[in-house]
């Protein structure tokens, strides 16, 4: 071996050894490559461009609630393949990857705890557990969350993304969505509040159902919302839609939410909707 490749291998040696695989994250919105340090410091929102990345429990629920005073709820059991559903692959297969990736039995995980000293109950879609998508497992999560609000008399919080019904599960997924709006009645009956923040993205049954029937909607800037895809609505209107159409600012402009909150002032707001949704039950 010459010396140029003797050199050659001990300075990639040296490389591999000293250098952080993540030292760097490229922003998917500006390209711009940010310190990961920076990024996560930064609650996973770009420095350059402000572009809000996609984020599951495991990092949304430790700057959501107030230090040491979160409780992961269990997930309750769902049939694993209902309806015994095979395309390239098996759908049981699927689900066994998806929880290997992320670490959850499905795509909404609930935690209860305070937020600025406020009780809440607070279910987490993660769009990386088969892109959020709504079966049987993530309807029963949804009940689960809303019955422990009722049991804690606070209200329950949801951060949605989804890509809609879990088409694994066919009509079984669809039928979460009037499943959701029982629950979600049943809360408002007990006098709680129920409060909706979209992530990106949320779209198709699970905006249909119960993404659009918050007290109050949220939505983080730039966050996709809709129900069909711009390309389908195009073919079917024949028209070009607006620059922007289906963006949370978008919806803000038109009526459809409340509020465009940045994340690192979303924890004020929703203590601060706590507060005023229910004052005399949220105190600690």
């Amino acid at each position: 071996m010459s010396w140029i490749h003797r050199v050659r291998n001990a300075i990639s040696s040296i490389a591999k050894r000293e250098t952080p695989d993540n030292l760097w994250h490229k922003c998917k919105a500006c390209n711009q490559m940010v310190f990961c340090k920076e990024w996560e410091e930064n609650l996973y929102v770009c420095p350059k461009c402000d572009h809000h990345d996609r984020i599951g429990p495991d990092r949304r629920i430790p700057m959501l609630f107030d230090h040491g005073t979160a409780e992961i709820l269990p997930s309750p059991k769902a049939p694993e393949d209902p309806l015994k559903f095979k395309d390239t692959k098996k759908y049981v297969d699927r689900i066994k990857a998806a929880r290997s990736a992320t670490g959850e039995y499905d795509a909404l995980v609930n935690a209860r705890g305070f937020i600025c000293k406020r009780r809440a109950v607070v279910g987490i879609q993660d769009f990386a557990f088969m892109g959020g998508s709504m079966g049987v497992g993530v309807g029963q999560a949804l009940v689960a969350g809303v019955e422990a609000a009722i049991a804690d008399a606070c209200p329950y919080i949801i951060f949605t993304a989804a890509g809609g019904a879990r088409m694994q599960e066919g009509i079984l997924s669809l039928m979460q969505m009037p499943k959701a709006t029982v629950a979600i009645a049943r809360l408002h009956r007990a006098g709680l509040p129920y409060i909706v923040v979209l992530t990106d993205p949320t779209t198709g049954g699970v905006t249909a159902s119960y993404a659009m029937l918050g007290d109050v909607q949220i939505s983080e800037p730039n966050a996709l919302i809709g129900f069909a895809g711009q390309r389908v609505i195009e073919n079917t209107i024949r028209e070009k839609l607006p620059e922007g159409f289906q963006r949370a600012e978008y919806l803000l402009d038109h009526g459809m939410i409340d509020m465009v909150t940045p994340r690192k002032e979303l924890r004020q707001v929703l203590g601060r909707l706590i507060d005023y949704l229910t004052p005399e039950r949220a105190a600690a």
